[in-house]
């Protein structure tokens, strides 16, 4: 039987484009992302029933489901207020005691409406409804984000790292990584950078492929009980209260650095055995 060569040489080169073109595709799903994160949207919503006063809650938080009415957002972030209420409402700048304070301030909007307003400067910005003045939040607007890049490629075969972000009034970097305890141990640098020394509230977020789970966090070796977390999906962000004098931070999940290196190795091996074994196929069939 004799095989047409140039039909070979086609089946041949198709075969190969095609396999180099599902591992470019593998490549390029589990590649992690290094970028910072972007500036993003936070919606508020006034639940049904907030117009009274012995409602349970008069705001929540549609990303961590939170009811206190507060939410800390980065400058250039943007919240919106959305009324599912049957009442109308306002989103008013101030407090009840003392307020309007002239920054900003929705006007009535009623049911299915909504407001938003994007936060340029870091500050405290407390809210009300105008309407209904029992009803106050919170809009915190943090400083921006300081990074700790291309954390996790100190493990591993150092294919796989994310960027750590966090704002603190001092100086944090990563001191160790311990695949087997799985657990990230950040020292604690420099001098408290606020004036009165008072804010050493940590606010530290990173994706769940770095570390994931349910986590245990020490200071300094004693257990911490006393901390706020929140997951929207991707993202773990937690607030820790800690000390002027704190130097050591652990924390301890249930998986760390998912090391998709080796999986990349034996991708290419078997891709490797693969090509040689086609290559002599199609050869001998060449040779019929």
């Amino acid at each position: 039987m004799r095989v047409n060569s140039f039909s070979c040489l086609k089946i041949k080169v198709s075969v190969s484009h095609l396999f180099i073109f599902l591992v470019s595709v593998f490549l390029l799903a589990i590649m992690p992302s290094t970028s910072t994160f972007a500036q993003t949207d936070h919606t508020v919503n006034i639940p049904s029933g907030a117009a009274n006063y012995n409602a349970p809650f008069f705001w929540q938080n549609e990303r961590d489901g939170s009811t206190t009415g507060t939410i800390e957002v980065l400058p250039g972030d943007t919240v919106v207020w959305k009324n599912v209420d049957s009442a109308v409402h306002t989103v008013t700048s101030g407090t009840e005691s003392g307020g309007f304070d002239g920054l900003f301030d929705s006007g009535l909007f009623g049911p299915g409406k909504s407001f938003s307003r994007t936060f340029e400067q870091s500050g405290v910005y407390p809210y009300y409804c105008l309407t209904h003045t029992w009803m106050e939040g919170t809009v915190i607007v943090a400083d921006i984000y300081s990074v700790i890049p291309n954390v996790g490629k100190q493990v591993g075969d150092g294919s796989t790292f994310f960027d750590v972000e966090y704002v603190f009034n001092r100086a944090l970097s990563i001191m160790t990584i311990n695949e087997e305890e799985k657990s990230i141990i950040f020292e604690i640098t420099g001098n408290a950078q606020s004036a009165d020394g008072v804010n050493n509230s940590l606010t530290l977020r990173f994706p769940s492929g770095l570390l994931g789970g349910d986590f245990v966090i020490f200071v300094d070796g004693q257990e911490l009980s006393d901390y706020d977390k929140s997951y929207d999906g991707s993202l773990h962000t937690l607030h820790i209260t800690l000390t002027e004098d704190s130097k050591l931070l652990r924390i301890v999940g249930t998986s760390v650095v998912p090391e998709f290196g080796g999986m990349i190795m034996v991708l290419f091996g078997a891709s490797l055995v693969f090509m040689i074994i086609m290559n002599h196929r199609f050869a001998s069939g060449l040779r019929l």
